[in-house]
């Protein structure tokens, strides 16, 4: 079954790894929260997706910047300072020997604490933050990155930021499981998504970009979450002067790009040949490729 852009070829090391579970490291066999867990009981909590390069956490202080952020738009006290937090993150990778490993990726995790009863009320909250930290030996297929996914556009739509803010990268995620579904049973790797105006938004779990004569375009932003590896293809293109605009359009103009492309952490840029049975490219156009490169690049200097 297709799995987009976190495909991935499974590696035994993983099965042996250790969890960061409030500060304990535990083996991946028994790591666990309670049943009464925010996150598990209602999906209260905030989130990140880490890419260790060369030893370090690529972007982290962009990253972080997001989860302290989210964490205080739900008015979430995460128990830790910036600095005690990257501490901890850098322990997990040292208590797994990972520092001098590639193809790891960290998951994030931070939710409210644990409940008194199940209900969501914040006031019968009755622990400190729970705090889980999973690192993996976990790469994107070099033939994804190569050949590209299909994409399927989804009735589920990009809500409304008075009803679900899509700016918070919180743990409240299935209006994009529903999408994922629904691009699966079609037959696509992953979900095309438009806002509620009916102009392209994001995909499920990464976020998209066309190539329209020699221009970059992706959405205007307004419902989508403000993705790291998106804001840092805009800052390349800038810097290697490629027109690039953050802005409205419809699929009609998707249907008529030389090129589309989606971004994220876990594969950073990826191509996408085919939306909605109309095929853009055959594996990789020339700007994605130009991109990868220079994605490459700006990952090897934020990591120096």
């Amino acid at each position: 079954m297709a799995k987009g852009t976190h495909d991935f070829a499974a590696d035994p090391r993983n099965e042996t790894i250790l969890i960061n579970v409030n500060g304990d490291l535990v083996p991946r066999a028994h790591a666990s929260v309670s049943v009464f867990d925010s996150g598990f009981m209602l999906g209260d909590g905030v989130w990140e997706g880490l890419r260790v390069h060369r030893g370090k956490v690529a972007f982290l202080g962009a990253h972080l910047k997001r989860l302290f952020e989210g964490a205080k738009a739900i008015a979430m006290d995460i128990g830790l300072t910036r600095d005690e937090l990257i501490e901890r993150i850098y322990a997990t990778i040292d208590g797994n020997n990972m520092r001098g490993e590639e193809g790891v990726h960290i998951r994030l995790m931070v939710t409210r604490g644990i409940r008194s009863t199940p209900y969501q009320d914040p006031r019968v909250v009755i622990s400190p933050a729970t705090i889980v930290i999973i690192p993996e030996y976990k790469a994107a297929l070099p033939s994804t990155v190569e050949n590209g996914i299909k994409l399927f556009t989804v009735h589920v739509r990009r809500g409304d930021p008075a009803v679900q803010d899509q700016k918070l990268n919180s743990h409240s995620k299935l209006n994009c499981i529903t999408a994922c579904i629904q691009a699966t049973q079609a037959g696509a790797d992953e979900a095309l998504m438009l806002d509620p105006h009916g102009f392209v938004a994001t995909c499920n779990s990464t976020h998209f970009f066309i190539v329209r004569d020699g221009e970059v375009w992706t959405s205007s932003g307004d419902y989508c979450l403000g993705g790291i590896t998106r804001s840092n293809v805009i800052q390349i293109c800038r810097e290697q002067g490629i027109p690039v605009f953050e802005k409205n359009f419809s699929l009609t103009d998707v249907y008529g790009a030389d090129e589309a492309f989606v971004t994220g952490t876990f594969a950073g840029v990826v191509p996408a040949t085919e939306v909605d049975g109309r095929v853009l490219t055959q594996g990789r156009g020339a700007m994605v490729e130009r991109l990868q490169g220079h994605y490459r690049k700006l990952i090897d200097r934020d990591v120096m």
